[in-house]
């Protein structure tokens, strides 16, 4: 069979830095193909390649062919912009990472998917919108004539990545580049998006070119690997071989890294008085500036205890409260009842000077290191900004602080003096961790802080967490969609549905003897850990016949738990 895309020499360059350098792989039809490497390791400029969106982010193809198509080719490398824009979400579509900086946030999602319509299809605005009706039925978005005119902001992130991937689908492409789709949602989401993309492409006979560096993804949807690291195409295999018989050592450090469920839980600190005690926390939020008086309930009667160098891992899907609860214990959001007890302080009766005097003994650790520090400030202001603030340090101390900071979260002395926008991903968080260190915290609250990382990066600002908590003595109370990451660094475990904590306990008894039905639903829906080829392949089989069950239904069926 003859390749839908056969890319060949590709070399990507942004100014004088070689992002891609000689890249070369296919894709057959109805064929999916995962692209997988480090953060860059060239992978998005390549899908940006492809749909030629690159110049616009200030890159240029400087050598190799694109070549795409069945019985008629084109070369996208050298193809006019007419060209293009007959290509784009028509026979080759897109679906991003996040898919609120996609949408147009002042249009509704409904005349978004029906622009595309109109463009490539000729239709009718009013025929558009009823193809865009039916498209939001093809990838199971509830109540789809409510949610044609409704506002991205009005979409939870896994009806927003729905909507993207209606709009991608509309006019039914030849090609898919699905550039980590599901990095950002939590895991029944993620296995939703999955079970998605698998249906329809079986549907329509799409190939699929899927971006990501979560290697359980990876496992569940490719049939072929290519392997990026420093732009450069190291390995390719099918799926079974190089999981079972990687041939670089680039790749066996990509799957050592990757965090496998049911590789047990750290070993539990000595009993010790609680750092943190929640009791009967309730937090709730205006429904609507429209609605009045209608309020929804985000954090419900919620109950929790930390001890000194524990942590405590948080486990639910989105909108469940995850980050509501995180943000009222720190009454960064008011309670409306309950009791907080932190370092032995009534939090809840504290003054706005008491408190801002006790937020030393409590940091957080946010999910985007991007906008975690001042853009404008030298390292060496931003992470001992909070140790001036509460006079732990004076400024002509500052920089030996600096220096001190990064060093022990693994960067060099001289990283004092850069700026934010000079470092990866990686390692603005680990100084964001350098920033809540400044203060010597008695609890950290890490919301989402590996989940934008590659495998191995994660891996790293995941064992400075541990390293930190035994040497500091630190208390973590570790906020994730990713269970597995949860399992390697949680002592215990709770589970949050609908605002409640429903199932709470050591990590092994939580994720290994689940109680509550909620849980045993998130835990079905983690990619499982790879094994060797030919159980692979038939683990593979069955899981596709278990979770072939229309994501729809799970939105129906989670209406049933008693919660």
């Amino acid at each position: 069979m003859s390749a839908l895309l056969s890319v060949r020499d590709l070399s990507i360059a942004f100014g004088s830095h070689r992002a891609v350098e000689g890249l070369s792989f296919d894709v057959a039809p109805g064929e999916t193909v995962a692209i997988v490497g480090e953060s860059g390791s060239g992978k998005s400029a390549t899908s940006l390649a492809i749909m030629r969106l690159i110049e616009r982010e200030g890159g240029s193809i400087v050598n190799g062919s694109m070549q795409f198509g069945e019985a008629e080719r084109i070369d996208l490398a050298t193809a006019d912009e007419a060209t293009m824009r007959r290509v784009r979400g028509n026979r080759i579509a897109m679906v991003f990472q996040e898919p609120i900086t996609s949408l147009n946030p002042v249009m509704r999602v409904g005349d978004q998917v029906a622009e595309v319509l109109i463009r490539h299809r000729g239709l009718s605005r009013k025929d558009a919108l009823a193809e865009a009706e039916r498209a939001f039925e093809h990838v199971h978005i509830p109540d789809p004539k409510k949610r044609l005119h409704q506002f991205p902001h009005e979409l939870s992130g896994g009806l927003r990545q729905r909507v993207m991937i209606a709009m991608a689908l509309a006019c039914r492409p030849r090609l898919l580049i699905a550039d980590e789709p599901t990095t950002a949602l939590d895991v029944t989401t993620q296995s939703e998006i999955l079970t998605l993309i698998r249906s329809l492409q079986k549907e329509i006979g799409m190939a699929v070119l899927f971006i990501t560096h979560d290697m359980g993804v990876v496992a569940e949807i490719a049939e072929r690997v290519v392997v990026m690291r420093k732009g450069a195409h190291i390995e390719a295999a099918d799926v079974a071989t190089f999981f079972s018989n990687p041939r670089t050592s680039y790749s066996r450090q990509l799957l050592a890294a990757t965090p496998k469920l049911g590789s047990g839980a750290p070993e539990a600190p000595a009993l010790s008085a609680p750092v943190l005690e929640v009791k009967s926390l309730s937090t709730s939020f205006a429904a609507s500036a429209l609605r009045g008086s209608s309020r929804t309930m985000a954090v419900n009667n919620v109950s929790i205890t930390l001890g000194k160098g524990e942590t405590l891992g948080l486990v639910g899907e989105s909108g469940c409260g995850k980050s509501s609860l995180a943000r009222s214990i720190l009454r960064l959001v008011e309670p409306e009842t309950g009791e907080i007890h932190l370092a032995g302080r009534d939090w809840l009766r504290l003054s706005s000077d008491e408190l801002r005097a006790a937020r030393r003994d409590a940091q957080m650790v946010f999910q985007d290191p991007y906008a975690s520090l001042n853009p404008r400030m030298a390292i060496r202001d931003a992470i001992t900004e909070p140790a001036q603030i509460h006079k732990l340090v004076s400024a002509r101390d500052a920089r030996d602080l600096a220096v001190r900071l990064v060093e022990r979260v693994g960067l060099d002395a001289d990283s004092v003096d850069r700026f934010p926008h000079q470092f990866s991903g990686g390692q603005r968080q680990r100084l964001a961790i350098a920033r809540a260190l400044s203060v010597q915290p008695k609890l950290i609250i890490a919301d989402e802080a590996v989940s934008a990382l590659d495998v191995s990066i994660a891996r790293q600002v995941t064992d400075l967490m541990l390293e930190l908590q035994r040497s500091e003595g630190v208390s973590l109370l570790f906020i994730s969609h990713d269970i597995a990451v949860v399992e390697r660094v949680s002592h215990r475990v709770a589970v949050m549905y609908r605002g409640e904590i429903v199932e709470t306990g050591r990590t092994d008894d939580v994720l290994g003897a689940p109680r509550h039905e909620y849980t045993r639903r998130l835990l079905s829906a983690v990619p499982r850990p790879p094994l060797p080829a030919p159980a692979f392949q038939s683990r593979r089989r069955n899981d596709m016949n278990a979770r072939s069950v229309l994501p729809g239904d799970r939105i129906h069926a989670l209406e049933t738990l008693n919660g």
